[in-house]
Parts: C-alpha cells; sequence; structure tokens
C-alpha cells in the first residue's frame, strides 16, 4: 500500500466513495467537493474499494452497506485490516439496525442515512478524518442497544474460547495417558515374542517344538498388528485441535503462484488436525491445479455454513464425466482413461482426501462440475 500522507500536513482530506449506484456517487461527489475535501475516486463494489484503497491512499472511506457481491461489512473488515488508520463512514437508505451495529463493530467510525442532510454527511467524513464518529440521531438509541447486545455475545465467544483451551488441555493429558498405555501394552507381546523366538533358536528345541513356537509367533504377531492398529486409530482421533481453517488455505497456497484464496480477515475456527487439513486441501488444489489450463488460476473460497466451516476449491478445467463421478473417490480411480492419460499419479488422492476429511467428522464432496470446471467441497467440524 502506499505511504499515507498525514492530514496535519493537507489541506483538504481524501475521500473514496463507495457505493453500487452511480448516480448516488456522483451526488455524494458533488457534495464533497470542497475546499477542506478531496474525492479521490470512486467504487462500484467492495473490491474494487478495497484495490482502489492501495493505490488512491483516502483517508475516509464513505461505504455503502448494501451492496451485491461483498457487503459493506465485509469490505470494512478487509480495508481495517489493511489499514487500521481509515475512518469509514457507513451509508444506508434505512435505519437497519443489525446494520448499524455490524458495521461499527467491523470498524466503521460513523454511520448516516443516505436521506441526511448534506452537512451531517459532511461533519461525518470531518469526524471519521479526525478519529471521531459521527451516528444519526434517528437510530443512535438502538444502536446504544445492540452494541450492548454484541458486547454481550464477544464476552461469551471469549468464554467459549476459554472452555475450548481448557479442553485442549484436557486433551493433550488423555493424549499423554494413551501414550504411557500405548507403550505398556506394546511391550508384554513383544517380550512374549522375543522368548518365542529365544526359545526356537535353543538347541534343546525339537522340530514339533519349534513348529509348534512358529505357529504361536504368527498368532502373536498378528495380535500385535491388530493392537498397533487400534492405537493408531484412537490416537488418529484424539490429535484435533482448535486450527484456523483461513490459516491453513493461506499455507497450501503459498506453494501454488495459481492459487488465489477468498477468506474472511477474521479466523474461522474449526477442529482438526491441522497436518492432516493440510494434505486434504493440498489434494484438492493440485487436483485442481492439474486439470485447469496453465494460464487459469485456482480458487480457494473459505466461508462458514450455519455453524459448519466450509472450504471451496474451483478450478476451470475441462470437467468431469458423468460416468466418472461416482467412481472418482475410490482408490486407484482417476478421471482419465488409461490410453490418453495426462496427468500422472496413483489415483489415491481423493480418496485419501475423502477419508481424512472423515475421519475429522467433516467430508470432501463434487459440488458441481461443469465444461467451464468444477468445484469440490470439504465441509468441517465446528471446533469445540
Amino acid at each position: 500500500m502506499a505511504q499515507r500522507r498525514s492530514t496535519a500536513l493537507t489541506s483538504r482530506v481524501r475521500v473514496l466513495v463507495v457505493d453500487d449506484n452511480a448516480g448516488f456517487r456522483d451526488s455524494l461527489q458533488t457534495l464533497l467537493d470542497t475546499d477542506d475535501l478531496l474525492v479521490v475516486g470512486q467504487a462500484a463494489s467492495g473490491r474494487d474499494a478495497i484495490t482502489m484503497v492501495r493505490t488512491t491512499v483516502p483517508d475516509v472511506v464513505l461505504m455503502d452497506v448494501r451492496m451485491p457481491d461483498m457487503d459493506g461489512i465485509e469490505t470494512t473488515r478487509r480495508l481495517k485490516a489493511l489499514d487500521p488508520r481509515i475512518g469509514v463512514v457507513a451509508l444506508t437508505g434505512n435505519d437497519d439496525q443489525r446494520a448499524v451495529r455490524d458495521m461499527l463493530v467491523a470498524g466503521a467510525s460513523g454511520y448516516v442515512l443516505k436521506d441526511s442532510r448534506g452537512d451531517e454527511i459532511l461533519n461525518a467524513v470531518h469526524a471519521a478524518a479526525s478519529g471521531g464518529g459521527v451516528i444519526s440521531p434517528e437510530v443512535t438509541p438502538s444502536v446504544i442497544e445492540e452494541l450492548t447486545e454484541a458486547l454481550e455475545r464477544e464476552r461469551r465467544r471469549i468464554r467459549q474460547l476459554e472452555i475450548a483451551q481448557e479442553a485442549l488441555l484436557e486433551r493433550a493429558a488423555r493424549r499423554h495417558e494413551l501414550v504411557s498405555r500405548l507403550g505398556h501394552e506394546l511391550r508384554t507381546p513383544v517380550t512374549v515374542i522375543l522368548g518365542m523366538a529365544q526359545t526356537m533358536g535353543h538347541p534343546s528345541a525339537t522340530e514339533p517344538e519349534r513348529m509348534e513356537m512358529r505357529e504361536r509367533l504368527i498368532a502373536r504377531a498378528q495380535d500385535l498388528s491388530r493392537l498397533v492398529e487400534r492405537f493408531e486409530a484412537a490416537m488418529e482421533a484424539g490429535m484435533t485441535e482448535w486450527a484456523d481453517v483461513v490459516d491453513v488455505a493461506q499455507a497450501v497456497a503459498e506453494d501454488h503462484d495459481r492459487v488465489i484464496v477468498d477468506a474472511p480477515v477474521a479466523p474461522l475456527m474449526a477442529s482438526l488436525n491441522r497436518q492432516a487439513a493440510c494434505r486434504i486441501l493440498e489434494e484438492l488444489v493440485e487436483n485442481a491445479v492439474a486439470f485447469s489450463p496453465p494460464d487459469q488460476a485456482v480458487t480457494v473460497r473459505v466461508s462458514l455454513r450455519g455453524n459448519s466451516p466450509e472450504v471451496r476449491v474451483s478450478d476451470r478445467g475441462p470437467g468431469i464425466d458423468p460416468e466418472l463421478v461416482e467412481r472418482m473417490f475410490a482408490p486407484m480411480e482417476q478421471g482419465e482413461g488409461l490410453n490418453t492419460r495426462t496427468h500422472q499419479g496413483a489415483g489415491l488422492g481423493l480418496a485419501l482426501a475423502r477419508m481424512s476429511a472423515r475421519a475429522m467428522d467433516g467430508d470432501v464432496t463434487l459440488e458441481r462440475t461443469g465444461p467451464d470446471g468444477s468445484v469440490f467441497l470439504w465441509t468441517l467440524a465446528l471446533a469445540g
């Protein structure tokens, strides 16, 4: 981002106008064309605003709340993450109390209605530039009540995080106990197996005794193998933890120039094994990169549906043959015939990704496919 200019050293406050209505943007520009304000740009969407902020370096963003694709609330969150010093004044056509609260929680300095008098809008911009804030009188009492409720919810969320931390400590204690038990349980059959092997090698052992010992040795080895499998399953089930899905997505994307991550600025927590989660997403991303044209990007979109985190990996490939959809998650299956295959591999990737996801109470599915590409959906379990 370009270096911010100090309003103390410049005579005019730099303002970026963001609204999906071109006519209203022009009206605001006319209103803001004063000796002490300078409109440095207009943006028709939240995404355009984020791009323009990097080059225009505004002091204040006049932000429409209701916009398609990315609303003013999410845009404000992202702008404040990019530069906490930016002042944001929210604008809307109605006194939607929930929108007021969400904008203020996201970081807006003030909130005015679109039908407010011109001097109220100008005052809100000046207040935001100086680090203050203005809220239209029509919505102030309700907003105070809404913010009080929001703070109470935040207090409950902090308590939930404390409970989650306590659960992690308890889980770590159980893991230690499990490892101790594993050592004890493994020593017994190993000791027996070693004793049998020594008996078989003793010069005085007869051939029938050696045959009997060999059969018992095989049986003990099979018991030991089953014991190890049971402990592996138990260890895997106990290795999930409170982790940030957004961080996992960004970590995987770092290894791929063509991968774009579309995710909330705030962490999105889930109950997962981070190493296994990275493997799942790596399989999905590598699959998408392999089947997309080399000049096309792959998108990893992280979102929350109800209480369930979701990750979508979208490619720009030719789509998947409907006859292969049901078999594509089976081991050793690929979406290409052996005689025409251009993307080499054992065909285990999607099968392993689904197995790992289901082991953490989630799933990997094909959400949709067509000639313009495919979207794989990874659902996760809510942490806690």
